[in-house]
């Protein structure tokens, strides 16, 4: 998979999230499952947040996730954290099953990979924000796009996800530039 640059959210979330083919998530779950070497699970936790988890959310300030993305982007955590974690020993019937998503975030202690994104994302929101006028990273988020628009429904843009992020934490979405 040959990786040319900066694209569109699409392209760049194809590029982190289909970890299912590429050789990163078989490096990524061979170090986190030892290779014959036993590693404790809190060594494992560990290399996961520093070594797979930045690779993974390069840049997730600026996506603008699907539902479906967001999707595919949970079960690759899960994955990675039933790796870590293994299967778990029914004391009764003695029957080995695998952690439920739930166990699974018991274990793992920390916010999920999706409020990660969204905590970036609105932090990263808050810094361009307080950016001066001049600043061109500040320009492009207040910019207005003009001409007309195409048939069909809109494609969701970025300052959609922050005002989505924002009134599920309580805030109504609007001036949310000037509550930075």
């Amino acid at each position: 998979m040959d990786y040319k640059g900066v694209g569109n959210s699409d392209e760049i979330l194809h590029y982190h999230v289909d970890l299912d083919t590429s050789v990163s998530e078989y490096r990524a779950l061979q170090m986190i499952h030892g290779n014959g070497v036993d590693l404790s699970k809190n060594l494992k936790v560990r290399i996961y947040k520093t070594v797979i988890l930045p690779v993974v959310l390069y840049g997730c300030e600026t996506w603008t996730l699907t539902l479906r993305q967001e999707h595919r982007l949970s079960v690759f955590e899960n994955k990675v954290l039933r790796k870590i974690f293994g299967a778990k020993r029914n004391e009764v019937t003695g029957e080995w099953r695998q952690l439920h998503n739930i166990e699974l975030h018991a274990l793992y202690s920390s916010s999920d990979i999706i409020r990660n994104i969204k905590s970036r994302r609105l932090r990263w929101t808050g810094h361009v924000a307080r950016m001066g006028e001049s600043r061109n990273a500040y320009r492009v988020l207040v910019w207005e796009a003009g001409g007309k628009r195409s048939l069909g429904r809109s494609r969701r843009r970025w300052e959609g996800n922050i005002k989505l992020d924002l009134r599920k934490l309580g805030y109504d979405g609007r001036d949310w530039i000037n509550l930075a």
